[in-house]
């Protein structure tokens, strides 16, 4: 698309082709002087009506399928200015009591002074036929009312608010919106998706608030907590929250000290004294905390539930059913499960944990026992299907979440007293799960039920807050099965060889393998940052897809540790964007949060939408774009479709080239990481060693050798504040 410098237009809307009232996105049929025909106008407005005149300030655009089209960053209204255009602003269903009948009526009695009127004399409204007083006081309320949102709408505007946050707020306060904002503008970064901290204190600034007004210090002190939490942290020491919140706000100690005291009066943070210095929370955070210590207690010691079992016979029959012989820590792991109520079975690629999973089932199933398998992600949730042959759900879908609801604030439909129905619950990719997730899984388990949890406790922790896997294999409350002994078959793998090695720190051997068809561990070695990019567009879009048959879209995925960077997703998105899904006159585009999306590309959903059935770490494809009205298609890997309007794309992101951190859970036929030593300050052992185990046919390394030592070499975990460990061993 052609897409030139910025533009004005003015002129009369003729049609509100769509618009929608949550966010303010419309497409709009405007006539233009001097244009020969109706332009179309796309962006956002609270209220956009026919007849109303408009000025517009942003691009014209060439689209193959509509044609020429103003894209508009901004958008003012105001009443028309011509009889004609008066009528049909009139009868446009705008103003309670007036519709097409009364608005010809009205204008035809008034003329062009028919607003001058309803605003000074509107008693004189009663002058035409079929308007009475009750009808009249109806228009008149209304009227008023519309003026007070053009009046919020162009406040502001005044004070540098985007159109589509403006009408954001205006849709979460009403007429209470500059009430609201002149009181504590920093209520918008709390109640308004979309809206942070740094916008709300750059609005308040606008707004004239004192850099130590008391709404601004507790607002910063929170989104420092919130955003620790968004770093994998359940809670911060007191000193680092306050510390943080000062480097942020440059307020000062003591007032800081003051603001928190208040905050924690109101018990909008809780303070515990747990560990030295006192952990500072989020309220449902330090709840779920707490919840997953006790429930987690709960299990330990206690004996398996089930029908009596022969441990040793049934072992000895499983082996003949499957034809696989079980070694020694496979049997002991499966004796384990079958006798205790709770096990953890962690360890890395190749140990045989599909195998021992496989083997419990068998023999619980022949007991009757109704086992329940989840894993946090689709993908995860995928791969223990097909490894068992037995549905598995993600942990959302099995608590039944509940559209419209938040997670964090317990929207499942499962619960304490309405819990899921079976005997053994098997969570598979346990080290993904954060404590939001777990405390809503452990409080939605029957009275009676078994827990089986498994994952690799090597991988990167979570997204989400907490170290739950390895706070529950630390602390000793459930007993563990760990598996290091790796299978003659997975050891033939130099994926799972090189894992192995990089996890227990050693450089994994670089040779290119005698037969490189039948290899599936590359390292191709490059210097410079531009030959590694140019090398891994190259691998994606011609060398891999040839020598072994992939999909460059749907089987090769670019790993990367980081987003900045011209090795991080943001640059390698553009590169590989422009490479497998260039422009074309075919292909429809939009532009939103100085991101192209174009039909076809690969994307990855961001955050939780309940309401959409869409999951962060979700991918997927967009299958079409369209912009009467305004909407993108989204469809899912699994096959699930979604529908995102312009002002919802927020929520996705390009995924040619995803974080490690967000392919966790995942497994795709290849895997393609660069290496670079700008990188240097996540190149870690346990990131790279994740990257490794996604791949599932080949894994290709391309970068710098010395960047390949460092992140081998580079065994130090930043900590996770929180006190998880404490309370299970408490």
């Amino acid at each position: 698309m052609n897409e030139p410098r910025t533009a004005s237009l003015s002129g009369a809307v003729e049609r509100v082709t769509f618009h929608n009232e949550e966010n303010g996105y419309c497409v709009l049929r405007v006539a233009v002087p001097g244009e020969h025909e109706l332009v179309t106008v796309i962006g956002h407005a609270s209220s956009v009506n026919a007849g109303e005149e408009i000025a517009a300030s942003g691009r014209w655009v060439d689209s193959h399928d509509y044609g020429r089209q103003f894209r508009a960053e901004r958008i003012a209204t105001s009443e028309p200015n011509s009889v004609a255009g008066i009528e049909r602003y009139l009868a446009s269903n705008l103003i309670d009591g007036i519709g097409p009948v009364y608005a010809k009526k009205l204008v035809a009695k008034f003329g062009g002074e028919i607003f001058d009127i309803i605003d000074n004399c509107s008693r004189r409204l009663e002058e035409v036929e079929g308007i009475g007083t009750k009808r009249r006081k109806e228009i008149k309320a209304s009227w008023e009312k519309q003026k007070a949102i053009r009046g919020i709408m162009v406040f502001l505007h005044e004070h540098g608010i985007s159109t589509a946050r403006a009408v954001r707020i205006f849709k979460t306060y009403g007429e209470e919106s500059l009430a609201v904002l002149e009181a504590n503008p920093y209520r918008l970064a709390r109640d308004i998706r979309g809206i942070g901290f740094k916008t709300a204190d750059d609005i308040a600034g606008k707004l004239g608030m004192p850099r130590d007004a008391l709404p601004r210090l507790e607002a910063g002190l929170q989104y420092v907590l919130l955003t620790a939490t968004d770093q994998g942290n359940s809670a911060l020491p007191e000193t680092e929250l306050l510390d943080s919140a000062d480097a942020l706000l440059s307020a000062g100690p003591e007032k800081l000290a003051a603001a928190l005291e208040g905050l924690l009066a109101r018990g909008e943070l809780i303070r515990d004294p747990i560990a030295t210095p006192p952990l500072l929370y989020l309220p449902h955070l330090h709840f779920a905390e707490k919840s997953i210590a006790a429930r987690l207690r709960a299990f330990a010691g206690k004996p398996a539930d089930y029908p009596a079992i022969d441990i040793a016979a049934a072992l000895d029959w499983c082996e003949k059913k499957t034809g696989k012989t079980l070694a020694e820590g496979q049997r002991a792991a499966v004796a384990q499960a079958l006798g205790n109520r709770a096990l953890v079975i962690t360890g890395g690629p190749g140990v045989g944990k599909t195998t021992i999973l496989n083997s419990i089932l068998l023999i619980l199933r022949a007991k009757h026992i109704t086992p329940i398998l989840a894993a946090p992600t689709g993908r995860a949730a995928k791969r223990l299907s097909e490894s068992t042959g037995l549905e598995a759900k993600t942990l959302h879908r099995l608590l039944e979440c509940q559209p419209g609801n938040s997670a964090a604030k317990g929207g499942f439909a499962r619960h304490d007293t309405h819990p899921l129905e079976g005997d053994l619950f098997v969570v598979d990719e346990t080290s993904m799960v954060d404590v939001p997730l777990m405390h809503a899984f452990l409080r939605a388990l029957p009275e009676k039920a078994h827990l089986l949890l498994v994952g690799d406790v090597d991988q990167l922790p979570s997204v989400g807050p907490g170290r739950i896997l390895a706070d529950v294999i630390d602390s000793g409350v459930l007993p563990v099965a760990r598996l290091t002994e790796i299978f003659r078959q997975a050891g033939n793998s130099r994926i799972i060889t090189s894992a192995h090695a990089v996890n227990s720190g050693q450089v994994p051997d670089l040779t290119t393998p005698d037969d490189p068809a039948a290899g599936d561990f590359f390292f191709i070695e490059r210097d410079a940052p531009e030959a590694i990019a140019t090398t891994v567009a190259k691998l994606i879009r011609d060398r891999l897809p040839d020598r072994f048959g992939l999909d460059p879209l749907r089987d090769i995925q670019l790993l990367t540790p980081m987003h900045r960077g011209n090795l991080g997703t943001r640059a390698m998105n553009d590169l590989l964007q422009f490479t497998l899904n260039p422009p074309s006159e075919s292909k429809f585009e939009v532009e939103r949060f100085g991101v192209t999306y174009r039909t076809g590309d690969k994307v990855i959903q961001t955050r939780n939408n309940y309401d959409k059935d869409a999951y962060n770490g979700d991918i997927g494809h967009i299958i079409a774009i369209t912009t009467d009205p305004g909407r993108i298609e989204v469809r899912f890997d699994d096959g699930r479709l979604a529908e995102y309007e312009p002002g919802e794309l927020d929520e996705l992101a390009l995924a040619y080239a995803i974080t490690i951190h967000k392919a966790q859970g995942s497994e795709f036929p290849a895997v393609v990481i660069p290496l670079a030593t700008q990188q240097y300050l996540l190149l870690q052992r346990n990131l790279l060693y994740t990257g490794l185990t996604r791949g599932k046919r080949q894994v290709i390394l391309v970068g710098q050798k010395k960047a390949l030592t460092m992140a081998v070499r580079n065994h130090d975990i930043e900590a996770r504040h929180g006190a998880l460990g404490l309370r299970l061993i408490r």
